[in-house]
């Protein structure tokens, strides 16, 4: 006997096939973390996918739960309940050296606190990801390629004039470019920013913004970032705003 499909059916399949996998993706999570005898729930069953090439920025009051969600996105800390998958593959279970080196290959990580060592150079502090990455013998042999590439970083976010300075001698907004180009020398597919602008003054804060949105634009990086400035987080594609460990609401840049 034969089976009609109907013309209804028909096109959602044909939608079903079309539907694009997210890049990154944290469905149903919920974490709580433990204080004395306490457990403090800090998310509730949160749900988000991330587009390959979006630009998503994460609003919300201290404590509603933004940085714990990208922690978890990029794999710092795991989830209770739900998972975290990566182009339609759950990664948040993976034994820990796969995770370790997810974080160090397709995650980039840029933090409020810069958190460069402050003993070594801006070009030593930036090639630490590739030193990581690579055993001593092969980052040796390839030393000068890699300090190219450093090199050609640094100068793309405007500090190729301070290549020997340590942190200290750096200000918050040169700081915080370093930090972007030691995130993105190991070439991730995903940059993680949380509060990138939270240390700096204003008009210092719109420049990293708009490198980061460059970056986007010309390369396609798909970023995740956390902010509580409603007008950092309107530069994005699309905001979430998350409330008490909830996404309150979705909204597409104007």
């Amino acid at each position: 006997m034969s089976t009609t499909i109907s013309p209804f059916n028909s096109l959602l399949q044909r939608e079903t096939v079309a539907m694009p996998v997210p890049h990154v993706a944290a469905l149903a999570v919920q974490k709580a973390y433990r204080k004395g005898e306490h457990s403090v729930p800090v998310l509730h069953g949160v749900d988000i996918s991330i587009r390959k090439g979006e630009f998503l920025s994460i609003i919300g009051q201290s404590g509603s739960g933004k940085s714990t969600l990208m922690h978890l996105i990029g794999l710092l800390d795991t989830p209770d309940v739900g998972e975290v998958q990566l182009e339609g593959q759950r990664i948040d279970d993976l034994p820990a050296r796969t995770r370790d080196e997810l974080r160090n290959r397709v995650f980039g990580f840029v933090f409020q606190f810069y958190h460069l060592l402050p003993e070594l150079s801006l070009m030593e502090n930036v090639l630490t990801p590739l030193m990581i990455r690579h055993s001593i013998w092969n980052y040796w042999k390839r030393r000068r390629e890699f300090q190219e590439r450093a090199r050609s970083m640094i100068e793309r976010v405007g500090l190729g004039h301070r290549l020997t300075h340590k942190p200290s001698e750096l200000s918050g907004g040169e700081m915080q470019r370093a930090a972007i180009a030691r995130a993105l020398v190991a070439q991730p597919e995903i940059l993680l920013a949380d509060e990138p602008t939270g240390n700096l003054d204003a008009k210092t804060g719109r420049e990293i913004i708009d490198l980061m949105s460059r970056l986007n634009e010309r390369e396609q990086l798909t970023i995740v970032m956390v902010t509580h400035d409603k007008a950092i987080a309107a530069k994005a594609h699309r905001t979430v705003k998350l409330c008490e460990g909830r996404i309150e609401t979705f909204s597409d840049a104007a």
